[in-house]
């Protein structure tokens, strides 16, 4: 197998390898290494993308890439190299970069010997029909948003990506693990003179987005946004829809980690096992949850667990690569990045506990406020208060007496998550959650009070 073996022109499932192939791979790779340990990484990922504005689709592009990455440890030093072929020869050289670079390095003493083989949670999150989608099938569903949007005299604008990807690795003490999901994404804005509305799904299943249900939310945001008032910036009780609430939380997944509580890099340093939030919040690490993806393995080859991370508003507990498990007396978790790093761990799987109040009861039960529905550019001014600034943008709305009263300018925010969910009144069903500034995670809707605008922007 050579780089030729991945083809643009193919469905993703057919860009995938077998087990026995991610085999034969990994042992070419030890068959070239003379390190004390070696352990390959194999990512192969195909995606296609068609991409339309101006009601019409401009673009249709398809992407496919394998990498093996390969590292060896000697004496204790140890070091990655990385290529994009398969054949004889380049397997070698990469083994013999790493080996040089791995030769070079001084000794890491906390480096651990590479795990043997591990049993692994069963997770099934690749669906063939995503994998096999064409650009036809595409197209027939943007055909029909760009429809909508022109009979509402609108003009719409987005994504809409399929594909499928896996990872596999193994050592050279025996440990192998395969994992392959499949991903499809929608995104749409529909835009107006003077407002705008947006909507976005994620899925492994390609039926689960709707793309004309996405559109007819977004287009009804931008018609309920037109003719936007400016109002005073100050503190609001804000309802949050599940988009807003993931891109806040969402930088929350390092701060769960023990290299960064060690590194004194977290909000939850000396906070930890105290109520910093409120009695609502109760916050997991699961990457079984069926509203979840990704592999229930880590970069080291552990199983993933199930980490209580919040309960009921207090850190209890944190994530654990094998390194930061040893130097703190705990157990791994399955948490840990691919070897060498400098970050150790991550909770990559946020899950956020859920309640039963449906955004429109939340509306009907407040006197004023504002809804807003997405947030963009988000930055974080202080990572031991978790203050982000941002703005909010695509759907943003004053709520009165228990109604939508109408559009408003969009506001700019500074405002501290630990604060923040320290100040929920009410939660609906966490909902799997796609936003811009942070990876999936599942979340719920969320009613805030005393939510933090400095300013008003201008559109």
């Amino acid at each position: 197998m050579t780089r030729a073996r991945i083809h643009a022109s193919r469905p993703a499932a057919e860009q995938l390898l077998s087990d026995a192939e991610l085999r034969r791979l990994a042992e070419a790779v030890f068959r070239a290494s003379d390190a004390d340990e070696t352990e390959v990484h194999i990512d192969v990922v195909s995606d296609a993308l068609t991409r339309f504005a101006n009601n019409s689709i401009h673009q249709n592009v398809a992407e496919q890439n394998l990498t093996v990455s390969v590292r060896t440890v000697y004496d204790g030093r140890t070091a990655r190299a990385t290529t994009n072929r398969t054949d004889a020869d380049s397997l070698r050289q990469v083994v013999n970069a790493s080996a040089s670079l791995a030769r070079s390095q001084p000794k890491n003493p906390r480096l651990l010997p590479m795990p043997g083989p591990q049993k692994y949670a069963r997770v099934h999150r690749f669906v063939g029909r995503t994998a096999q989608a064409s650009p036809a099938d595409r197209a027939r569903a943007v055909r029909g948003v760009c429809e909508l949007a022109a009979k509402r005299d609108q003009t719409a604008a987005g994504i809409f990506t399929t594909g499928a990807m896996q990872f596999a690795m193994a050592n050279s003490r025996g440990l192998f693990a395969a994992y392959r999901q499949t991903r499809a994404e929608f995104s749409v804005t529909m835009l107006e003179s003077d407002s705008s509305g947006w909507a976005k799904a994620n899925s492994p299943d390609v039926s689960a987005l709707e793309p004309l249900a996405l559109a007819v939310r977004a287009s009804e945001k931008a018609e309920r946004s037109r003719q936007p008032h400016e109002l005073l910036p100050g503190r609001y009780t804000v309802i949050l829809e599940p988009a807003a609430v993931l891109d806040l939380v969402g930088f929350l997944f390092y701060d769960f980690a023990a290299t960064a509580i060690r590194d004194q890099r977290s909000c939850f340093n000396r906070r930890m096992g105290k109520r910093v939030l409120g009695r609502n919040i109760t916050i997991w690490d699961d990457v079984t949850h069926p509203l979840q993806t990704g592999a229930p393995f880590d970069g080291e080859g552990i199983p993933r667990q199930k980490v209580l991370l919040v309960d009921r508003g207090i850190p209890e507990n944190l994530v654990y690569s094998r390194a930061a498990a040893k130097e703190m007396r705990k157990r791994p978790t399955g948490h840990g990045f691919a070897l060498p790093n400098e970050y150790g761990e991550a909770s990559m799987n946020l899950v956020f506990a859920g309640g039963k109040s449906s955004v429109d009861e939340m509306i009907a039960s407040t006197d004023r406020g504002l809804l807003v529905t997405r947030l963009w550019y988000i930055r974080e001014v202080d990572p031991y208060e978790k203050v982000l600034t941002g703005m909010t943008r695509d759907g943003t709305f004053l709520i009165e007496n228990g109604r939508i009263a109408g559009g408003i300018r969009n506001f700019r925010f500074n405002q501290s998550v630990l604060e923040m969910l320290s100040n929920v009144e009410a939660l609906g069903p966490a909902v799997r959650a796609a936003g811009e500034e942070a990876f999936e995670m599942v979340v719920p809707p969320m009613k805030v009070r005393d939510f933090r605008f400095t300013e008003v922007t201008k559109f």
